[in-house]
């Protein structure tokens, strides 16, 4: 068996050292989206803010769809490599790639087609709407790159080049920066240089990945000539059905989230969830870079059946979850004020709705790093079934429940209060799956076994 990065023995400090690259990359892939927001806030002003958010759930669906693809064949993938299929491996993990870039493309022609019955099923105002299609419809032209760009991210770390990843995201984030700088600032291209640098920031990875698998021969993976097969395709959906559903679930709850804000206190009170919702990507982007940075790790040590490691591998990211949730929550509380008049004046209404009830929804970070961490490992072992349960029951069940059900109780503190309140009831099911799965997987010690 070729020693591959996958291969070698996992402390605590090699399986954060191997992670790192990955928490970058996220937590750099969430700041980029925020500088977005900053600058099309300050040159365009928080009316656009609005609008841009409104179109989120097309962004969300498409990245639901790369990043079930990603995770889904990495999982399967990895595994492969630990029982030292590699050439299955190489093709299996071609056809993933090929077939997220197929779908990109239709992603594209029908966002194209249909986007202004789109936006008006979104519930986009009059105010908000021309803003929200201009912006939409040219971001949805580089579909293809947000598709390969997605599958990547978790490639590279599949292929055991994490700082490889890392290091061109960061390439393709400093591209948007500079461009939303220029577009909007010199250009004074508006909403519309907002998406073409986006867009342009996905090319970069996008491009990057391409060329290196295309090229390299010396790591564990690249393309090949490949056969489809369908028992895999569909096997890559069922793993990353949890990864999915979780983002599909962004899509419809931004959407609920939108209506009741904008029916709350109109196009300033989504403006405040659009930034709140900023802060949740940086936050949540720490325990999903660590979580997709094991997951190949995880997969190929069940692979290769070294139950040793897999229980010394669960037990490290069980005290890193525990430590970086206290250390999320006090970090949001603390930087909220300063980083929230980037987005707006002090003295606007935004910052006072945002203000009023940031502290509510904080409470949040305290469960979701163990929730997104429990529907990660059960997709790295290739159950697809649980993982997907514990994402619909805390997104599609709990927080779509507390959106309907919390208002009506508590007004508009309902509405705050219904993202922690679906974290901690699924911290609950995510419990009893991890209760449930030590004896089948044997990644913690299990009485009887």
């Amino acid at each position: 068996m070729r020693e591959t990065a996958l291969s070698r023995q996992f402390g605590t400090a090699a399986l954060l050292r191997f992670a790192l690259p990955n928490i970058a990359m996220m937590v750099f892939l969430s700041l980029y989206t925020i500088v977005d927001g900053i600058f099309i806030s300050r040159y365009v002003g928080t009316l656009a803010l609005s609008a841009v958010n409104m179109s989120y759930p097309l962004n969300s669906l498409e990245m639901a769809l790369g990043i079930m693809l990603g995770t889904g064949g990495s999982a399967i993938i990895a595994r492969e490599l630990g029982e030292e299929k590699e050439r299955r491996a190489r093709g299996d993990f071609t056809a993933v790639v090929a077939v997220s870039l197929v779908l990109g493309i239709l992603c594209m022609a029908a966002g194209l087609v249909f986007l202004d019955p789109l936006l008006r099923l979104l519930g986009t105002s009059d105010a908000q709407f021309q803003l929200c299609r201009t912006y939409t419809q040219v971001l949805l032209c580089f579909s293809p790159a947000l598709f390969l760009q997605t599958v990547f991210q978790v490639l590279f770390v599949t292929a055991g080049r994490p700082g490889l990843g890392l290091g061109v995201t960061v390439a393709g984030g400093v591209a948007n920066v500079v461009l939303d700088m220029l577009f909007m600032g010199p250009l004074g291209l508006g909403v519309a240089g907002a998406a073409v640098a986006t867009g342009i920031g996905y090319c970069i990875p996008a491009v990057a990945g391409t060329v290196y698998f295309f090229k390299n021969r010396t790591g564990a993976l690249w393309f090949t000539p490949f056969r489809l097969r369908w028992r895999m395709l569909l096997q890559t959906c069922w793993n990353g059905s949890s990864e999915m559903v979780s983002n599909v679930a962004n899509a419809v709850t931004t959407f609920l989230f939108n209506v009741l804000f904008l029916a709350y206190w109109g196009e300033d009170g989504v403006a405040s969830i659009t930034i709140v919702m900023y802060f949740q990507f940086v936050f949540s982007a720490m325990y999903l870079g660590f979580s997709m940075g094991v997951a190949p790790v995880v997969s190929f040590k069940y692979g290769a059946q070294d139950r040793e490691q897999l229980q010394k591998i669960f037990r490290s990211c069980g005290i890193f979850i525990l430590l970086c949730s206290g250390a999320m929550y006090l970090l949001s509380r603390i930087v909220i004020g300063p980083c929230l008049s980037v987005f707006t004046d002090p003295g606007s209404r935004v910052y006072a709705i945002t203000m009023e009830g940031f502290p509510i929804y904080a409470a949040a970070f305290w469960f979701m790093g163990a929730n997104i961490f429990a529907s990660s490992l059960f997709t790295a072992l290739s159950d697809g079934a649980v993982s997907a349960a514990i994402s619909f029951a805390r997104t599609f069940l709990f927080l779509v429940s507390m959106l309907l059900i919390l208002p009506q109780w508590l007004g508009a503190w309902g509405i705050w209060l219904a993202v922690p309140a679906a974290e901690a009831l699924g911290l609950v099911v995510s419990a009893a799956f991890i209760l449930w799965g030590r004896r089948k997987y044997g990644y913690a010690p299990c009485r009887g076994v």
